[in-house]
Protein backbone atom coordinates (compact mmCIF):
# COMPACT_ATOMS: atom_id res chain seq x y z
CA UNK A 1 0.00 0.00 0.00
CA UNK A 2 1.43 3.22 -1.23
CA UNK A 3 1.90 6.00 1.65
CA UNK A 4 0.30 9.68 1.34
CA UNK A 5 -0.05 12.86 3.50
CA UNK A 6 -2.70 15.07 4.02
CA UNK A 7 -1.61 18.47 4.86
CA UNK A 8 -3.54 22.04 5.03
CA UNK A 9 -6.26 20.58 7.47
CA UNK A 10 -7.24 21.19 11.09
CA UNK A 11 -6.03 18.34 12.97
CA UNK A 12 -7.69 16.54 15.55
CA UNK A 13 -5.37 13.86 16.97
CA UNK A 14 -7.84 12.96 19.81
CA UNK A 15 -6.43 15.33 22.25
CA UNK A 16 -5.70 18.21 21.01
CA UNK A 17 -5.99 20.63 17.76
CA UNK A 18 -2.80 20.96 15.61
CA UNK A 19 -2.31 23.76 13.11
CA UNK A 20 0.47 23.35 9.99
CA UNK A 21 0.92 19.85 10.58
CA UNK A 22 0.68 16.57 7.67
CA UNK A 23 -0.48 13.45 8.63
CA UNK A 24 1.59 10.61 7.15
CA UNK A 25 -0.17 7.60 6.25
CA UNK A 26 1.65 4.22 5.10
CA UNK A 27 0.48 0.79 5.07
CA UNK A 28 -2.87 1.55 6.58
CA UNK A 29 -1.75 2.89 9.89
CA UNK A 30 -0.57 6.81 10.84
CA UNK A 31 3.27 6.80 10.45
CA UNK A 32 3.45 9.86 11.15
CA UNK A 33 2.66 13.85 12.11
CA UNK A 34 5.12 16.36 11.24
CA UNK A 35 5.27 19.61 9.59
CA UNK A 36 4.26 19.63 6.26
CA UNK A 37 7.56 21.74 4.96
CA UNK A 38 9.03 18.72 5.86
CA UNK A 39 7.48 16.18 3.35
CA UNK A 40 9.59 14.23 1.18
CA UNK A 41 8.98 15.77 -2.91
CA UNK A 42 8.05 12.22 -3.97
CA UNK A 43 4.88 11.38 -1.06
CA UNK A 44 1.64 11.92 -2.48
CA UNK A 45 0.13 15.05 -0.89
CA UNK A 46 -3.91 15.31 -0.24
CA UNK A 47 -4.69 18.90 0.02
CA UNK A 48 -7.14 18.78 3.21
CA UNK A 49 -9.06 22.67 1.71
CA UNK A 50 -8.79 23.66 5.12
CA UNK A 51 -11.24 21.20 6.94
CA UNK A 52 -10.81 19.17 10.07
CA UNK A 53 -9.17 16.23 9.68
CA UNK A 54 -10.09 13.88 13.02
CA UNK A 55 -10.46 10.21 13.73
CA UNK A 56 -12.74 8.15 12.24
CA UNK A 57 -16.01 7.50 14.46
CA UNK A 58 -16.96 4.55 16.05
CA UNK A 59 -20.63 3.72 16.34
CA UNK A 60 -21.51 0.54 18.93
CA UNK A 61 -25.08 0.78 17.77
CA UNK A 62 -26.23 0.36 14.15
CA UNK A 63 -29.59 -1.30 13.80
CA UNK A 64 -29.32 -0.90 9.82
CA UNK A 65 -28.81 1.75 7.23
CA UNK A 66 -28.68 2.60 3.65
CA UNK A 67 -32.50 1.08 3.86
CA UNK A 68 -31.69 -2.11 5.32
CA UNK A 69 -31.99 -3.82 8.75
CA UNK A 70 -29.92 -6.26 10.36
CA UNK A 71 -33.10 -8.14 11.37
CA UNK A 72 -33.96 -8.93 7.93
CA UNK A 73 -30.37 -9.06 6.25
CA UNK A 74 -28.30 -11.24 8.91
CA UNK A 75 -25.64 -11.61 5.98
CA UNK A 76 -22.27 -10.22 5.10
CA UNK A 77 -23.73 -8.38 2.09
CA UNK A 78 -26.28 -6.98 4.40
CA UNK A 79 -23.91 -5.60 6.46
CA UNK A 80 -21.65 -4.18 3.78
CA UNK A 81 -24.39 -2.04 3.28
CA UNK A 82 -24.96 -0.73 6.06
CA UNK A 83 -21.48 0.55 6.80
CA UNK A 84 -21.42 2.14 3.58
CA UNK A 85 -24.32 4.25 4.19
CA UNK A 86 -23.08 5.35 7.57
CA UNK A 87 -19.64 5.65 6.47
CA UNK A 88 -20.75 8.84 4.47
CA UNK A 89 -21.20 10.11 7.45
CA UNK A 90 -18.00 9.97 9.62
CA UNK A 91 -18.11 6.12 10.83
CA UNK A 92 -15.16 4.09 9.99
CA UNK A 93 -15.78 1.34 12.61
CA UNK A 94 -19.51 -0.02 13.74
CA UNK A 95 -20.61 -3.19 15.94
CA UNK A 96 -23.55 -3.90 13.35
CA UNK A 97 -26.82 -4.51 16.18
CA UNK A 98 -29.61 -7.09 16.21
CA UNK A 99 -32.53 -6.25 17.58
CA UNK A 100 -34.57 -8.86 19.40
CA UNK A 101 -35.34 -11.51 17.54
CA UNK A 102 -35.21 -15.97 17.49
CA UNK A 103 -32.32 -17.89 18.17
CA UNK A 104 -31.66 -18.68 14.70
CA UNK A 105 -31.56 -15.13 13.32
CA UNK A 106 -28.93 -14.60 15.87
CA UNK A 107 -26.77 -17.16 15.33
CA UNK A 108 -27.29 -16.01 11.18
CA UNK A 109 -26.51 -12.38 12.11
CA UNK A 110 -23.16 -13.53 14.36
CA UNK A 111 -21.71 -15.88 11.52
CA UNK A 112 -22.44 -12.90 9.22
CA UNK A 113 -20.39 -11.04 11.22
CA UNK A 114 -17.61 -13.52 11.86
CA UNK A 115 -17.56 -13.47 7.92
CA UNK A 116 -17.34 -10.06 7.31
CA UNK A 117 -14.43 -9.78 9.77
CA UNK A 118 -12.83 -12.72 8.19
CA UNK A 119 -13.47 -10.98 4.42
CA UNK A 120 -11.92 -7.95 5.91
CA UNK A 121 -14.84 -5.85 5.29
CA UNK A 122 -13.75 -2.12 6.07
CA UNK A 123 -14.93 -1.26 9.66
CA UNK A 124 -16.80 -4.43 10.99
CA UNK A 125 -15.45 -4.84 14.34
CA UNK A 126 -17.73 -7.14 16.35
CA UNK A 127 -21.96 -7.22 16.92
CA UNK A 128 -24.09 -5.96 18.97
CA UNK A 129 -26.98 -7.93 20.56
CA UNK A 130 -29.65 -6.03 21.68
CA UNK A 131 -31.83 -8.24 23.35
CA UNK A 132 -33.49 -10.69 23.72
CA UNK A 133 -32.55 -10.92 27.27
CA UNK A 134 -34.58 -8.12 28.10
CA UNK A 135 -37.16 -6.65 30.42
CA UNK A 136 -41.00 -6.85 28.74
CA UNK A 137 -41.60 -3.71 31.03
CA UNK A 138 -39.23 -1.59 28.86
CA UNK A 139 -39.35 -2.97 26.06
CA UNK A 140 -39.33 -0.02 23.64
CA UNK A 141 -40.31 -1.80 20.25
CA UNK A 142 -38.70 -5.01 20.85
CA UNK A 143 -41.14 -7.96 20.36
CA UNK A 144 -42.69 -8.95 24.44
CA UNK A 145 -43.30 -12.24 22.32
CA UNK A 146 -39.48 -12.96 21.71
CA UNK A 147 -37.88 -11.15 24.94
CA UNK A 148 -36.96 -14.52 26.82
CA UNK A 149 -34.82 -15.30 30.07
CA UNK A 150 -31.59 -16.29 29.16
CA UNK A 151 -30.96 -20.09 27.34
CA UNK A 152 -28.55 -22.62 29.29
CA UNK A 153 -26.22 -22.35 26.35
CA UNK A 154 -26.81 -18.57 25.54
CA UNK A 155 -23.07 -18.08 26.64
CA UNK A 156 -21.88 -20.65 24.29
CA UNK A 157 -23.83 -18.33 21.63
CA UNK A 158 -22.99 -15.13 22.71
CA UNK A 159 -18.94 -16.10 22.71
CA UNK A 160 -18.89 -17.78 19.49
CA UNK A 161 -17.48 -14.77 17.47
CA UNK A 162 -13.98 -15.64 17.18
CA UNK A 163 -12.21 -11.90 16.41
CA UNK A 164 -14.45 -9.37 16.92
CA UNK A 165 -15.94 -7.60 19.58
CA UNK A 166 -19.44 -9.14 21.22
CA UNK A 167 -21.48 -6.13 23.07
CA UNK A 168 -25.03 -7.67 24.54
CA UNK A 169 -27.85 -5.52 26.20
CA UNK A 170 -29.60 -6.89 28.76
CA UNK A 171 -32.14 -6.33 31.82
CA UNK A 172 -29.34 -7.41 34.69
CA UNK A 173 -32.56 -7.97 36.85
CA UNK A 174 -33.46 -11.18 34.33
CA UNK A 175 -30.16 -12.50 34.28
CA UNK A 176 -29.17 -15.60 37.46
CA UNK A 177 -26.98 -14.40 39.80
CA UNK A 178 -23.13 -15.13 38.22
CA UNK A 179 -24.22 -14.88 34.44
CA UNK A 180 -22.37 -11.25 33.92
CA UNK A 181 -19.47 -12.41 35.60
CA UNK A 182 -19.59 -15.42 33.14
CA UNK A 183 -19.83 -13.67 30.33
CA UNK A 184 -17.35 -10.76 31.11
CA UNK A 185 -14.51 -13.30 32.38
CA UNK A 186 -15.16 -14.29 28.23
CA UNK A 187 -14.72 -10.88 27.76
CA UNK A 188 -18.02 -10.19 26.32
CA UNK A 189 -18.78 -6.12 27.13
CA UNK A 190 -22.29 -6.09 28.80
CA UNK A 191 -24.65 -3.68 29.00
CA UNK A 192 -27.50 -3.10 30.79
CA UNK A 193 -30.79 -1.76 28.94
CA UNK A 194 -34.21 -2.05 28.38
CA UNK A 195 -34.04 -2.61 32.31
CA UNK A 196 -36.65 -1.76 34.78
CA UNK A 197 -33.94 -2.43 37.71
CA UNK A 198 -33.13 -0.47 41.01
CA UNK A 199 -30.15 0.55 42.03
CA UNK A 200 -29.22 -1.86 44.12
CA UNK A 201 -29.94 -4.31 40.78
CA UNK A 202 -27.31 -2.35 38.87
CA UNK A 203 -24.61 -2.45 41.82
CA UNK A 204 -24.61 -6.07 41.42
CA UNK A 205 -24.33 -6.20 37.88
CA UNK A 206 -21.37 -3.66 38.40
CA UNK A 207 -20.42 -5.72 40.59
CA UNK A 208 -20.04 -8.76 38.38
CA UNK A 209 -18.41 -6.81 35.64
CA UNK A 210 -21.34 -5.26 33.21
CA UNK A 211 -19.43 -2.44 31.33
CA UNK A 212 -21.89 -0.15 30.55
CA UNK A 213 -25.33 1.69 29.66
CA UNK A 214 -27.66 1.56 26.53
CA UNK A 215 -29.04 4.63 25.41
CA UNK A 216 -28.86 6.38 28.81
CA UNK A 217 -32.19 7.50 29.59
CA UNK A 218 -34.28 5.52 27.58
CA UNK A 219 -36.00 2.20 28.23
CA UNK A 220 -34.47 1.70 31.57
CA UNK A 221 -36.05 2.89 35.33
CA UNK A 222 -35.56 6.72 35.70
CA UNK A 223 -33.30 8.70 38.57
CA UNK A 224 -35.51 9.64 41.76
CA UNK A 225 -34.06 11.10 44.59
CA UNK A 226 -35.20 8.30 46.95
CA UNK A 227 -34.19 5.52 44.52
CA UNK A 228 -31.92 6.41 42.04
CA UNK A 229 -33.00 3.75 39.53
CA UNK A 230 -30.65 2.40 36.35
CA UNK A 231 -30.79 6.25 34.61
CA UNK A 232 -28.73 7.59 38.53
CA UNK A 233 -26.71 4.41 38.91
CA UNK A 234 -25.69 4.88 35.11
CA UNK A 235 -24.77 8.31 36.04
CA UNK A 236 -23.15 8.06 39.51
CA UNK A 237 -20.99 5.43 38.62
CA UNK A 238 -17.27 6.32 37.40
CA UNK A 239 -15.96 2.87 35.96
CA UNK A 240 -19.31 2.34 33.40
CA UNK A 241 -19.62 3.56 29.90
CA UNK A 242 -22.92 5.04 29.06
CA UNK A 243 -24.07 5.56 24.91
CA UNK A 244 -26.04 8.53 24.42
CA UNK A 245 -28.75 9.53 21.40
CA UNK A 246 -28.31 13.26 20.70
CA UNK A 247 -30.78 13.75 18.31
CA UNK A 248 -33.11 16.16 20.07
CA UNK A 249 -35.76 13.56 20.45
CA UNK A 250 -34.50 10.49 23.17
CA UNK A 251 -33.58 12.84 25.38
CA UNK A 252 -33.84 16.85 25.99
CA UNK A 253 -30.96 18.75 26.23
CA UNK A 254 -30.99 19.51 29.35
CA UNK A 255 -30.46 16.47 30.38
CA UNK A 256 -28.06 15.56 27.69
CA UNK A 257 -26.11 18.62 29.67
CA UNK A 258 -26.51 16.92 32.98
CA UNK A 259 -25.74 13.78 31.99
CA UNK A 260 -22.39 14.50 30.65
CA UNK A 261 -21.44 17.08 33.33
CA UNK A 262 -22.52 14.35 35.90
CA UNK A 263 -20.70 11.24 34.35
CA UNK A 264 -16.73 10.83 34.87
CA UNK A 265 -14.78 11.89 32.11
CA UNK A 266 -14.48 9.87 29.00
CA UNK A 267 -17.38 7.50 30.20
CA UNK A 268 -20.30 9.33 27.44
CA UNK A 269 -20.01 7.79 24.15
CA UNK A 270 -22.54 9.08 20.95
CA UNK A 271 -24.24 6.18 19.23
CA UNK A 272 -26.94 6.85 16.75
CA UNK A 273 -29.40 3.71 17.18
CA UNK A 274 -30.11 4.18 13.40
CA UNK A 275 -32.36 1.95 11.67
CA UNK A 276 -32.35 1.78 7.59
CA UNK A 277 -33.75 5.44 6.92
CA UNK A 278 -30.00 6.86 7.39
CA UNK A 279 -28.21 6.90 4.27
CA UNK A 280 -31.83 5.81 2.43
CA UNK A 281 -34.27 7.71 0.39
CA UNK A 282 -37.25 5.73 1.73
CA UNK A 283 -37.56 6.88 5.18
CA UNK A 284 -40.07 3.73 5.90
CA UNK A 285 -39.82 0.29 6.77
CA UNK A 286 -41.07 -2.40 8.65
CA UNK A 287 -40.46 -4.01 12.24
CA UNK A 288 -42.22 -6.57 13.89
CA UNK A 289 -44.84 -6.00 11.27
CA UNK A 290 -45.40 -2.61 12.10
CA UNK A 291 -44.38 0.64 10.12
CA UNK A 292 -41.95 2.97 11.48
CA UNK A 293 -41.59 6.30 9.74
CA UNK A 294 -38.85 9.09 10.26
CA UNK A 295 -40.14 12.49 10.44
CA UNK A 296 -37.65 15.39 10.74
CA UNK A 297 -35.00 12.63 12.33
CA UNK A 298 -37.53 11.39 13.74
CA UNK A 299 -38.45 7.66 13.75
CA UNK A 300 -41.48 6.24 15.54
CA UNK A 301 -44.10 3.87 15.37
CA UNK A 302 -48.00 5.34 14.26
CA UNK A 303 -48.53 5.93 18.25
CA UNK A 304 -45.52 8.45 18.50
CA UNK A 305 -43.19 5.25 20.14
CA UNK A 306 -39.67 5.84 19.48
CA UNK A 307 -38.18 3.26 17.41
CA UNK A 308 -34.58 3.60 17.20
CA UNK A 309 -33.30 6.77 15.59
CA UNK A 310 -32.35 8.31 11.92
CA UNK A 311 -29.30 9.50 13.23
CA UNK A 312 -25.58 9.73 11.97
CA UNK A 313 -22.81 10.10 13.78
CA UNK A 314 -21.30 13.22 12.58
CA UNK A 315 -24.68 15.07 13.24
CA UNK A 316 -24.37 13.43 16.43
CA UNK A 317 -21.51 15.27 16.84
CA UNK A 318 -22.82 18.59 15.31
CA UNK A 319 -25.78 18.33 17.76
CA UNK A 320 -23.37 18.04 21.05
CA UNK A 321 -21.92 21.14 20.11
CA UNK A 322 -24.87 23.31 18.59
CA UNK A 323 -27.51 21.71 20.99
CA UNK A 324 -26.02 21.17 24.15
CA UNK A 325 -22.87 23.90 23.87
CA UNK A 326 -20.19 21.16 24.17
CA UNK A 327 -16.51 21.53 22.65
CA UNK A 328 -16.16 20.35 19.27
CA UNK A 329 -12.88 18.45 20.76
CA UNK A 330 -14.85 16.59 22.90
CA UNK A 331 -17.60 15.75 20.85
CA UNK A 332 -15.19 14.23 18.58
CA UNK A 333 -14.05 12.29 20.97
CA UNK A 334 -17.21 11.30 22.44
CA UNK A 335 -17.67 9.95 18.79
CA UNK A 336 -14.32 8.22 18.93
CA UNK A 337 -12.03 7.69 21.30
CA UNK A 338 -14.41 6.78 24.19
CA UNK A 339 -16.21 4.11 22.23
CA UNK A 340 -12.56 2.87 20.97
CA UNK A 341 -12.06 2.92 24.76
CA UNK A 342 -14.88 0.87 25.75
CA UNK A 343 -14.38 -1.24 23.09
CA UNK A 344 -10.66 -1.90 24.27
CA UNK A 345 -9.89 -0.79 20.90
CA UNK A 346 -7.77 2.84 22.18
CA UNK A 347 -4.65 1.25 21.25
CA UNK A 348 -5.52 0.59 17.24
CA UNK A 349 -8.81 3.00 17.14
CA UNK A 350 -9.69 6.63 18.23
CA UNK A 351 -6.59 8.66 17.69
CA UNK A 352 -4.09 9.92 15.37
CA UNK A 353 -1.12 9.15 15.97
CA UNK A 354 2.08 7.16 14.97
CA UNK A 355 0.69 2.92 15.00
CA UNK A 356 -2.28 3.67 15.26
CA UNK A 357 -5.30 2.75 12.57
CA UNK A 358 -5.72 5.02 9.78
CA UNK A 359 -8.86 5.27 10.54
CA UNK A 360 -9.53 9.17 9.64
CA UNK A 361 -12.37 11.79 8.13
CA UNK A 362 -12.17 15.16 6.74
CA UNK A 363 -15.16 17.12 7.30
CA UNK A 364 -16.16 20.69 6.63
CA UNK A 365 -17.87 23.32 8.73
CA UNK A 366 -21.31 22.35 8.17
CA UNK A 367 -20.13 19.07 9.11
CA UNK A 368 -20.01 17.21 5.54
CA UNK A 369 -18.01 14.43 5.59
CA UNK A 370 -16.29 14.67 2.63
CA UNK A 371 -13.55 12.26 2.38
CA UNK A 372 -12.65 8.95 4.42
CA UNK A 373 -10.32 6.42 5.18
CA UNK A 374 -10.52 2.77 6.93
CA UNK A 375 -7.37 1.37 7.43
CA UNK A 376 -5.42 4.23 5.07
CA UNK A 377 -8.27 2.60 2.55
CA UNK A 378 -10.89 5.39 0.61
Amino acid sequence: MSAFAITNARLFDGTNFQEGKAVVVRDGKIDAICNASTLPDDIEVIDGMGQTLAPGLIDVQVNGGGGILLNDRPDIDGIQAIMAAHRKFGTTAMLPTLITDYRDKMESAINAVQQAIDAGVPGIVGIHLEGPYLNTERKGVHSADIIRPMEDDAINLLTRLSNGRVLVTMAPERAAKGTIQSLADKDVLVCAGHTAGTYDDIQAAIGEGMRGFTHLFNAMSPMTHREPGVAGAAMADDNTWCGLIVDGYHVHPAALKIAINAKASGKIMLVTDAMPTVGAANKRFTLGGEEIVATDGRCALADGTLAGSDLDMISAVKNCVEMVGIELGEALRMASLYPATFLRLDDQMGRIAPGYNADIILFDGAYNVTRSWINGAE
